[in-house]
């Protein structure tokens, strides 16, 4: 794991000083190599996020949760990473109103997605009440 962090944290680095270099010759290049190294720090994440992904599906499992609402919360949180880094990408060209929005849109989304999560825990709080 320290091994991968370093990994990470040297090629941000390195692309970061890249990118401030091409900003005054070829801003353009810059933020597609911006880009780039972001995808590519995400997709070598790709196998972190599985194996978090199939522990907390082990975890629900044994403890007998509904898939529904696991699926539902897994969901939830790859909508807000997604969004939260589509909006830094967009934050990153220069268009903070257009980040905000793709913010908002992701917020939306989940209150969507947690709408099911919320009647079923709001049934429950009145069925115990009611007994």
């Amino acid at each position: 794991m320290t091994i991968d962090i370093l990994q990470i944290v040297g090629l941000g680095l390195v692309a970061t000083f890249i990118v401030l270099i091409l900003k005054e010759q070829k801003p353009s290049l810059a933020f597609l190599l911006s880009i780039f190294v972001g995808a590519l720090i995400f997709l070598y994440l790709i196998d972190q996020i599985k194996l978090v992904m199939d522990m907390l599906i082990e975890i629900a499992s044994s403890a007998h949760l509904n898939n529904v609402y696991v699926e539902t919360i897994l969901k939830i949180i790859g909508i807000a990473y997604i969004a939260e880094f589509g909006a830094q990408i967009t934050r990153d060209a220069g268009e903070g109103a257009l980040a905000s929005k793709i913010e908002l849109a992701g917020k939306v989304l989940i209150l969507v997605l947690a709408i099911p999560i919320m009647k079923a825990v709001i049934q429950t709080i009145i069925g115990l009440i009611s007994q």
